[in-house]
């Protein structure tokens, strides 16, 4: 809704024009900053009005005339359709048309004013509160372009006849007074002027019909103090450097522009209000809500008065709904990852196990990938998460039995069958299984206690070989096997030899394959 001028190249019609007129005084030369080439690239025609204008009276008076979208004029050029739906919203919001684009009595009033159809509204609404005459005096100042960006300083010179504009804003006051009695019937006009007892300061009431005809801008400071604001339509605006108007909380701003390639809007002209009538002017932007989402690093849920985009209040909601406060939870786990879990060595393991299952038994086996787990995280973790209420409590999940939800009942009771957690070794110890890489279970036990194994033991029905890990009396892997029958013929021989002169109570006999199992030494010699 903010309007800016920038620098666009001239057209080849404007440059033609420009000489022309430079000709009706006598003859010449024109001189033209550009080349011949340059001037050949130039558009044809300048952009026609209808390109660029705001079409919000255009479309009032397309709706009056029964054509709501022009639909079988003959138009020199057609509306823009973007522009064309921005000025059925403003004027739907205005309540001068129907929802299928037919005009309203009110919209028929608005345009009886003869000005634009946001100051109208703010005519016809402010006449009420402040009593025609002072709305028809703000109303007129915004028609006008005044000096300074203190529209109640303006309205007060122009009041005061101190202005070389105050005749044409006199007779300006006089047709929208004029204009307001034509539209409104003697019980409206009784009923206003009853209203209109109730007497507003001229900041007030300057800023109550900037408010109504331009609600959108309704601003409010950023940091106490400062000169940036936040308007309600979610622009932000700042005042020109040593304005007057630096430091009020409440703006109603009449007049910005922003320029092009800046995020930012310049305020040129503004009144300054208090929140009550920021309310008041900008009714139909007021909403209550509730927010529940994932924010930084936890929950949030709030409630939250706006008037636009800017937080009125902002308070915690000491009941928010389970079902939303899950929702969040498990944004929460999709931007920052299954890190928000407890991942204690029990949940680790069992999940490498069941990755295991699905890597060597197929696709029956749940995925436990980070981005399946993800995906299907109200299925495993639903109860919990519908009980959680913030971050903290993801972390007190007991992420095993919430990971065995996805395995079926009879998959889960062979599961330490298939991927069994420990295997018995010839020495009677049981030894944990390592399923890290879940191609290569690894098993890791001291030598003496595989004596007596001709072959590795197998896991997932026989399929899968297990990796020994052959350990030192130390625990230092002194070999790396899936052919122990091999290992025993070509490398225990040299293992034995580097070894027994070091480890001289752990037996090392020459033929391991009938050799007694033990993780005991050797009782010394005396």
């Amino acid at each position: 809704g903010l309007g800016s001028l920038g620098p666009v190249p001239v057209s080849r019609a404007a440059a033609t024009q420009r000489a022309g007129r430079a000709g009706r005084e006598a003859p010449g030369r024109v001189y033209r900053c550009w080349s011949a080439m340059d001037h050949e690239r130039l558009p044809a025609q300048p952009e026609p009005e209808i390109a660029v204008a705001d079409l919000t009276a255009f479309a009032l008076q397309l709706a009056c005339w029964g054509h709501p979208d022009g639909a079988g004029l003959a138009l020199p050029d057609p509306p823009p359709v973007a522009a064309m739906q921005v000025a059925r919203e403003t004027l739907d919001a205005l309540g001068a048309i129907e929802p299928d684009g037919r005009v309203t009595g009110r919209g028929r009033a608005i345009a009886g004013i003869g000005a634009h159809p946001r100051l109208a509204r703010a005519l016809l609404d402010g006449a009420g509160p402040l009593g025609p005459r002072r709305a028809a005096e703000v109303v007129a100042v915004l028609s006008e372009t005044t000096p300074g960006d203190d529209l109640v300083a303006a309205w007060r010179r122009l009041r005061s006849g101190t202005d070389a504009a105050t005749g044409r804003w006199r007779t300006e006051v006089n047709r929208l007074r004029s204009g307001l009695s034509e539209a409104s019937t003697g019980r409206d006009a009784e009923r206003e002027t009853r209203r209109a007892e109730r007497e507003l300061s001229d900041d007030l009431a300057a800023g109550l019909l900037v408010g109504l005809a331009y609600p959108e801008r309704l601003a409010r400071v950023r940091q106490a103090g400062g000169g940036t604001y936040l308007m309600a339509g979610g622009t932000a605006a700042d005042l020109p450097p040593g304005s007057g108007l630096a430091g009020a909380e409440w703006l109603a701003i009449a007049t910005a522009d922003r320029a092009p390639g800046r995020r930012s809007a310049t305020i040129r002209q503004a009144a300054v209000i208090d929140e009550t009538t920021a309310r008041e002017a900008g009714a139909a932007l007021l909403r209550r809500e509730q927010e529940i989402a994932w924010s930084g690093d936890d929950v949030v849920a709030r409630e939250i008065d706006r008037l636009g985009a800017i937080v009125l209040l902002d308070r915690p909601l000491a009941r928010p709904d389970r079902a939303l406060v899950a929702a969040a939870l498990r944004d929460g786990l999709r931007q920052v990852g299954l890190s928000l879990l407890t991942w204690n060595p029990e949940a680790q393991a069992l999940r490498a196990r069941l990755a295991f299952c699905r890597h060597a038994l197929g696709a029956d086996w749940p995925d436990v990938a980070d981005s399946a787990l993800l995906d299907r995280a109200e299925e495993w973790l639903g109860p919990e998460l519908t009980s959680a209420r913030r971050r903290a409590d993801l972390a007190r999940i007991n992420v095993s039995t919430a990971l065995r939800r996805l395995v079926p009942w009879a998959r889960a009771a062979r599961l330490d069958e298939l991927a069994p957690e420990r295997l018995a070794v010839p020495s009677g110890s049981r030894h944990r299984v390592d399923y890290t890489d879940p191609a290569a279970p690894v098993l890791a036990v001291k030598l003496q206690e595989t004596f007596g194994w001709r072959d590795v033991p197998r896991i997932a029905d026989g399929r899968v070989p297990v990796l020994l890990h052959l350990l030192s009396p130390a625990g230092r892997p002194v070999a790396v096997t899936r052919d122990l029958a091999s290992f025993w013929q070509t490398g225990y021989p040299q293992v034995r030899a580097e070894l027994r002169g070091r480890y001289p109570r752990h037996p090392w006999p020459a033929d391991p394959t009938e050799a007694e199992p033990t993780r005991r030494l050797q009782p010394r010699r005396r």
